[in-house]
Parts: C-alpha cells; sequence; structure tokens
C-alpha cells in the first residue's frame, strides 16, 4: 500500500515531570462516577434515542446506583431541554444524584441552560471550550490570550446565571477540551483562569474535566499529564478532577486507571463504552476491574443481561460477545486443558476462601451467570471438559481412562455437526457407548454370600435367550464374577480397573459403575446404573464383556 505512509505521522511528546509518582501507586477505592450516555453516548448514535428510550435508559442508570449523570446538551436540542423539564417538572430525579448539563462558552447557550433547569435540587453546569494548539491555531485562530478569554466569559456568565437561582445546589464544571493535546503549562493556566472567576472551596469544589476529546498516545503519557496538572493546580483541596477518556488506541479505560493513580478523583464514561468514534470509557469495564481486585466498585453490577438489554434496546447497537466481564462467552471454555484446570479448581474452591480459579478471573455466580455455560464442548475441547459436564449436569464422576475414549467420540459427533455438543448429547453418547448391559448377555439376578475371607457369587444371567447359572468365589463381587465367567465362555480376562459412585445422595441414590477389563491383550470400558451398588458393578462387566463381543 503505497498511501500507507507512517512517516507522515508524529509521535505524541513527553510531559516534562521527574520522579513521577504514578507507578508505585495502587487504586484503592472506586472514583466518582459519572454517567454520559445520555449526552455524550446519545450524540454518537446514528438515530438519537427517543424519548421513551432515554427514560428507559435514565431508570437503568439510576438503578446501577449513578449519583452523577449527564443528561444532555439543552440549550443545542428541543428534545434533550424537553427531557430536562420533564425530569424536574415529573420529579424524577432522586435526592442523591445530581443531574448534570453540557453548554459550549456562549452566552445565549448558557442562559438557555439554566432556564431548562429551572427549579433543579441540584445540578452540575459543565461548560467548556477547545484549547488544543491545532484547535487555536486551525480552527479559532486565535492565540492562548484569545481561547483563555473565551473561557473566563463562559465562566462568568455561568456563575451570573446561577446566582439568579439561588434556590438550586449548583455546582460547576469546566472541560478544557481536547486537554491532552494542549501544552500542560497552557491547561494549567487556562484553569486558574476559570478558578479565578469561580473561587472554588473545600466546602463548595468545582469540577475540572481534563477529557482526552481524541486519544492520542499511550496511557502512561495521560497518566502523566494527570500528575502533572495535579501537582502544579492551586487549590487542590477546592477541585474534583476528572477524567473523560476515548477509545481511539483502544487504551481508554487503561487511561482512566492510571489517571486515577495519577491523583484524579472522579471519572466519566459510558455503558459498554458507546461514543463518538471507537466510543468513551467503558464504565463496566471499569467498574468490573476494580471488583476483581477486591475493591467495591459503588455500582450495582450484578444483572448485567438486564443492562445489556437495556443498553442495546436504547441505543441499537449490539454486545459482543467477547466484551470484557459481560459477554456472552467470556465465562466460556471451549480449549480441553482450560476445561480440565476449571474443573479442578472448582472442585477446590471454598466458599470462605479467595477466589483461586485458572482462566475465571471472577465468579460467574456474581453477575448472575452459573456454570452451565462455564464449560462448553466443541471439537476443540478435550476430556476434562466432557468430565465437567457429565459431573455438573448428570452427577457423573468419570474415571480418566474413560474421560480419554468418551473425548474421542464426542469429538467425530462435534466435528461432523462442526459445532458445540450440547451435555444431553454427551450424556447419550457416554450411555449408546459404555452402557451395554442388556444386549447379548444381561443380568438376571444374583445372590451374593461372605465367608469372611472372600465372597460366593451365585449369578444367574441371560444369553441366547435362555438363563444360565454360574457360581464363582474371590475377593469382592468382580473377582467373584471373573471366577463365574471364565469356565462359562473360555475368556481369559483381568480387571484393570474398577470404581462406584452414588449419584444422589440419601437412601434411594442411583448408584454408577465403572469397569476396565483386559480380553485377549484388549481393552474394553464398560458402565451401568442401579440402585443397587452390587448390580451395579456386575452390570458394568456385562457392558464391558458386550463391548467386547461387537464386531
Amino acid at each position: 500500500m503505497k498511501s500507507f505512509d507512517h512517516r507522515k505521522y508524529r509521535p505524541a511528546p513527553s510531559v516534562a515531570i521527574s520522579h513521577r509518582q504514578w507507578p508505585s501507586r495502587r487504586i484503592e477505592k472506586a472514583p466518582i462516577w459519572s454517567s454520559v450516555d445520555l449526552r455524550d453516548g446519545n450524540q454518537a448514535l446514528a438515530e438519537p434515542m427517543s424519548v421513551m428510550q432515554k427514560r428507559a435508559l435514565w431508570a437503568q442508570l439510576v438503578a446501577l446506583g449513578f449519583k452523577q449523570i449527564e443528561i444532555g446538551f439543552p440549550a443545542a436540542s428541543e428534545a434533550d431541554y424537553d427531557f430536562a423539564r420533564w425530569l424536574i417538572e415529573e420529579d424524577q430525579i432522586p435526592a442523591e444524584v445530581q443531574i448534570q448539563v453540557l453548554v459550549q462558552a456562549r452566552e445565549a447557550l448558557i442562559i438557555k441552560t439554566f432556564e431548562a433547569l429551572k427549579g433543579v435540587r441540584q445540578a452540575i453546569v459543565h461548560v467548556y471550550n477547545s484549547t488544543s494548539i491545532v484547535q487555536r491555531e486551525q480552527v479559532f485562530a486565535m492565540d492562548r490570550a484569545g481561547v483563555t478569554r473565551i473561557a473566563v466569559q463562559g465562566a462568568q456568565w455561568v456563575k451570573r446565571e446561577a446566582a439568579k437561582y439561588a434556590e438550586s445546589d449548583w455546582q460547576f464544571q469546566y472541560s478544557p477540551e481536547s486537554f491532552t493535546t494542549t501544552e500542560m503549562d497552557y491547561a494549567v493556566e487556562i484553569c486558574e483562569a476559570v478558578m479565578d472567576v469561580w473561587q472554588p472551596t473545600p466546602q463548595q469544589k468545582c469540577i475540572i474535566n481534563l477529557a482526552a476529546t481524541v486519544e492520542s498516545a499511550t496511557p502512561n503519557i495521560f497518566a502523566d499529564q494527570v500528575e502533572y496538572f495535579c501537582t502544579h493546580i492551586s487549590r487542590r483541596d477546592s477541585i474534583i478532577v476528572s477524567l473523560h477518556t476515548h477509545n481511539d488506541r483502544g487504551c481508554a479505560v487503561a487511561a482512566a486507571e492510571l489517571g486515577l493513580m495519577a491523583g484524579a478523583d472522579r471519572v466519566e464514561g459510558t455503558l459498554m463504552g458507546n461514543g463518538e468514534r471507537t466510543g468513551n470509557m467503558d464504565v463496566i469495564t471499569m467498574a468490573m476491574n476494580l471488583y476483581s481486585q477486591g475493591i467495591d466498585p459503588e455500582l450495582d453490577l450484578s444483572n448485567p443481561d438486564e443492562m445489556i438489554r437495556v443498553v442495546t434496546a436504547c441505543t441499537k447497537i449490539p454486545v459482543n460477545p467477547r466484551h470484557p466481564w459481560v459477554g456472552e462467552l467470556v465465562y466460556t471454555a471451549f480449549s480441553g486443558s482450560h476445561q480440565d484446570a476449571i474443573r479442578k479448581c472448582l472442585k477446590q474452591q471454598r466458599e470462605d476462601a479467595p477466589w483461586q480459579v485458572a482462566y475465571l478471573p471472577i465468579n460467574p455466580q456474581d453477575l448472575g451467570r452459573d456454570y452451565q455455560a462455564v464449560i462448553r464442548v466443541n471439537s476443540q475441547s478435550g476430556k476434562g471438559g466432557i468430565a465437567f459436564v457429565l459431573e455438573r449436569d448428570y452427577g457423573l464422576s468419570l474415571p480418566r481412562w474413560m474421560q480419554a475414549e468418551l473425548a474421542q467420540q464426542v469429538q467425530k459427533v462435534s466435528e461432523a455437526r462442526a459445532g458445540v455438543v450440547a451435555g444431553e448429547t454427551i450424556y447419550q453418547i457416554f450411555c449408546e457407548y459404555f452402557v451395554n448391559d442388556s444386549a447379548a448377555v444381561a443380568l438376571s439376578g444374583y445372590q451374593l454370600e461372605n465367608n469372611g475371607s472372600c465372597d460366593t457369587l451365585e449369578l444367574r444371567i441371560l444369553a441366547d435367550g435362555k438363563e444360565r447359572l454360574l457360581t464363582g468365589t474371590g475377593e469382592g463381587v468382580i473377582s467373584a464374577f471373573v471366577d463365574a465367567w471364565q469356565p462359562y465362555s473360555g475368556q481369559a480376562l483381568s480387571v484393570v480397573d474398577y470404581s462406584a459412585h452414588a449419584i444422589e445422595e440419601g437412601t434411594h441414590a442411583e448408584a454408577i459403575a465403572y469397569v476396565q477389563l483386559e480380553i485377549a491383550g484388549q481393552r474394553f470400558a464398560g458402565a451401568a446404573f442401579d440402585h443397587d451398588t452390587v448390580s451395579a458393578s456386575l452390570k458394568a462387566v456385562i457392558s464391558a464383556l458386550n463391548r467386547a463381543s461387537q464386531p
């Protein structure tokens, strides 16, 4: 590709910061979350949300526990204006929730914004203007001083209009838009000018929102920018430093996390990362990241399927099945080695112990998911996954030698179907292949006596349509069966392995037995069910013998 010329691009400049502190810090608590789904997310949709969709998404955001929600751009959109009035006039805003509105630093728009908010208990008025070099020079044709005058004038208009509505509790927010492509000294300078107007205090803080309007560098550079800002701005105890990252480079969540380590207090984002271009920072992913590290995300993430249903209905954007934490397939293992590791870890995991399960960073049940979808079997699966499914769905604990043999049969079916094999199909294959206790030979009845050192078995079998009576002795019922069978059949056989277990608890539990025989140098496996453990064991041996007799 001749047009694919990397030389026309330049790397993002580094930040002049020494002895940076953020790399050695840890996130220890959730940030202040602010949802921008109804504004930033909505304006990025090919078909903006209807009134009913906005109301449904608003209800979902409140239910999830957001305390700050940006509802739109009421001065620029009649629909947003009407939505703001509906929230206020119909008393739809919980007492603990602050709504937030966005407005450019233009007087007429600021006046209309406050009109839209008349009667609100509390609200954040978010004013912004672009500050980056390219915006100043090529869009506005202004120098630093000219752009600062726009910001200061906007701050003054916001303060003036707020004074007209003294019955409401106002909080002011300023964004130096395109913060990440603004010189750091100038980003501090223009925010200082805005704060000189608002005069925030520790009791009445303003919000300074540092926006990666277009993600243009690696997350560590963003963290350096945030730390530079936090350590150079005055009145740090009187401001809330907020982050608004975008996902142009695929690093919005990482940038926000490092930004918190660098000193920020608040994060703006959307559910599932909806937003312009590649999207906003995904609040659900970041919140779940915190949760997986033992930090309370302070959002109710227990029902992601309902959240996904509402978001997709409102945005018409499907959720990728591999979406972090909440995608349909993120807790599903197809790989045989993964399945085996998960099965073994789940067996050892105690309820009162820290979670430690291979390939499962959290317990899927925390998100309302069950273990039915953790392991699914296809042609890539191995014996461990098949064993897990049979144990989970049917209570069968297959010995390893039987797992390996069954896996070959399941793989054939999976390859023929070119897809996933359901649990009931695996169970059907198991029964058809191993449980063969009533074909050529069947058990009619038995009598077992223990003489202290050995068992005597009187065995009645049906073979060739006739009942036969066989007698044998041995140390245990299987040994006694072999002793009875060899004179009758003339076959030399030995038991390689045997196991049995109850399938259900209680006095009426059904038992299953597994046996592996060696006959004329070949091995044959069989299994059988019965409420009587001895009958199950005898039938399992017969299943193996019947398999050996098949052509």
